[in-house]
């Protein structure tokens, strides 16, 4: 089990205080989903959509960026 999963509802890392996912859940999820790419795609995207509900300030470009732009 990690430490470095999501504060809400400003979805800051619970082990780092970073943005979430930051660097070491991002390489965690990486582990996690392996070789399945499109079901860590789908799990970002329904991340994305709860934090876009709690971040609505934050420019939805710049979220996109944050929760799926590092899986490519």
């Amino acid at each position: 089990m990690t430490t470095h999963g999501p504060v809400l509802p400003i979805w800051s890392c619970g082990g780092c205080d970073a943005p979430w996912p930051c660097r070491t859940r991002q390489y965690e999820l990486r582990a996690e989903f392996g070789g399945a790419p499109i079901s860590l795609a789908l799990y970002l995207g329904a991340q994305l959509v709860r934090a876009s509900e709690d971040l609505t300030w934050v420019p939805a470009g710049l979220l996109h960026r944050r929760f799926l732009g590092w899986i490519r």
